[in-house]
């Protein structure tokens, strides 16, 4: 594994990836307009909740997933009664209604880079960088993926890496500076990143702060 032999040449990550051993292979996964609905439908929900909705959504459709036209054809009470807010079914619509004007397929969006497919998907109402971001890393398996607005990562790197956070602005250009060492497989380094945020040691420090 490539990854773990670069990521390793950082001595503060490397310590973070002894802990937990390799990563699960970023794999690239089919109808991506389904899994841009998927993720929207999931936002703000635990892991849990957000399985129990999808479910619901492809069981409107007798589990199978539906191409955008039938998302857009299907009645917003319908979408509603399967626990989905205003905003979401008004956002998922959206992404049916552009996956058809701009034909975007799986095809269309493989041979695309990562700041193009931004580009384009930022461009739905509803849907904003760091749910592209996320996108890229879990559906089109991209590597090289480092989401600079994820707090969850954000957090991660200034503890790891002893950060102090007086000035935002020059935060976030030091946390850039480190994911690039990272790259081509910042992806990998996030996963390393969000697994020590959930599973990071207690300490009297942070006991003192609960």
């Amino acid at each position: 594994m490539e990854y773990l032999e670069h990521l390793h040449k950082d001595k503060k990550l490397s310590p973070v990836i002894l802990q937990h051993g390799p990563m699960e292979e970023l794999k690239i996964r089919k109808h991506i307009p389904f899994l841009l609905m998927a993720s929207i439908m999931s936002q703000q929900l635990s892991t849990k909740v957000a399985s129990v909705i999808k479910t619901r959504f492809l069981d409107l459709y007798g589990g199978k997933i539906p191409p955008s036209q039938q998302v857009l054809d299907t009645p917003s009470e319908q979408l509603r009664a399967i626990g989905l807010s205003n905003a979401k079914v008004s956002y998922i619509k959206n992404v049916a209604a552009f996956c058809i004007e701009h034909k975007i397929t799986d095809k269309k969006l493989m041979v695309l880079s990562n700041e193009e497919i931004i580009d384009l998907l930022t461009q739905i109402k509803g849907v904003g960088r760091w749910t592209v971001e996320m996108l890229l890393m879990f559906s089109l398996g991209r590597e090289d993926i480092f989401a600079i607005d994820d707090w969850g990562l954000q957090n991660a790197v200034i503890k790891i890496y002893k950060l102090k956070i007086e000035d935002k602005k020059k935060l976030k250009e030091k946390i850039i500076r480190i994911s690039s060492r990272w790259s081509p497989y910042r992806s990998y380094a996030s996963l390393y990143l969000w697994r020590w945020k959930d599973n990071a040691p207690v300490t009297s420090e942070t006991k003192s702060k609960k």
